[in-house]
């Protein structure tokens, strides 16, 4: 497995510093936050796309996706929500990325039938843009759908190659899913795994990897027992933690911590 982190933890840093980070801790690659407050996102023209794709290049280090922030079974007009992963889409091309993240996002003011429907209908329709593009997109276990099983109601009825699976180790433990029953529903579809850890369901503040009570062993344990060999990324959710430990201290222990696991497992 190939392991990267998401710059999620490192909100706002320029790119040529997150690339010295991930070279220096032996990162493979880098999972790019693409929001308007990151040097990288949908609102970058042609020449910033360009020296982007430069300095990965120069660096090494591989853009393993854009964790973009459309959500898919919202509320609400679909051509706005299909647009926004048609931006997310064309930069991932541009940038050579294979992944495009996505949120569920239902609104409690829907039925659980019609969220799925939307979430499927959306996804379908984008999925043919994103053949054509060569990316996939991923739909997190996250929010309305932090499940294995939640994810899978959507994923299912779309059926379409370029549309998968981001496996979020945190919320399918905060919905009771063990790691064995996650990867049983979305093995068929998974793209790569975020990994982190925190202290407990009620303070979900990121810690070190190893630090807390997610069971990112038995997650490792599954993964290579069944031979998947994709990318592990440790999002460390820095930007909505102020008072979390600085990310670049934690980076090498991260990556000696996920390479033990995965000695371990071999």
């Amino acid at each position: 497995m190939k392991l990267a982190f998401s710059t999620l933890g490192v909100p706002g840093l320029p790119l040529t510093d997150v690339l010295r980070l991930a070279t220096t801790h032996g990162y493979h690659g880098v999972e790019l936050r693409a929001h308007p407050e990151e040097p990288v996102h949908p609102g970058i023209g042609l020449a910033e796309r360009a020296d982007a794709v430069a300095e990965f290049k120069a660096a090494g280090v591989e853009v393993l996706g854009l964790a973009g922030y459309a959500r898919v079974a919202a509320p609400g007009a679909d051509e706005p929500v299909v647009e926004e992963i048609h931006r997310l889409l064309d930069l991932a091309r541009d940038l050579g990325a294979g992944f495009v993240r996505v949120f569920p996002g239902a609104s409690s003011d829907q039925s659980r039938e019609e969220a799925d429907a939307t979430a499927a209908r959306r996804l379908g329709t984008a999925a043919e843009y994103a053949g054509d593009l060569d990316v996939r997109i991923l739909l997190e276990t996250h929010d309305s759908h932090r499940t294995g099983a939640d994810a899978i109601r959507i994923l299912g009825p779309v059926g379409h190659r370029q549309v998968g699976s981001l496996w979020d180790v945190m919320h399918t433990w905060l919905g009771g899913e063990q790691p064995s029953e996650t990867y049983a529903a979305l093995s068929p579809h998974l793209g790569y795994v975020q990994v982190k850890d925190i202290a407990s369901a009620e303070d979900t503040t990121p810690l070190a990897l190893g630090a807390g009570v997610l069971p990112l062993a038995e997650c490792v344990e599954v993964l290579s027992r069944h031979g998947w060999d994709g990318w592990l990324c440790w999002e460390y959710e820095k930007r909505w933690y102020e008072a979390a430990a600085p990310l670049p201290d934690l980076l090498r222990a991260g990556r000696e911590h996920l390479a033990r696991l995965l000695n371990e497992s071999a």
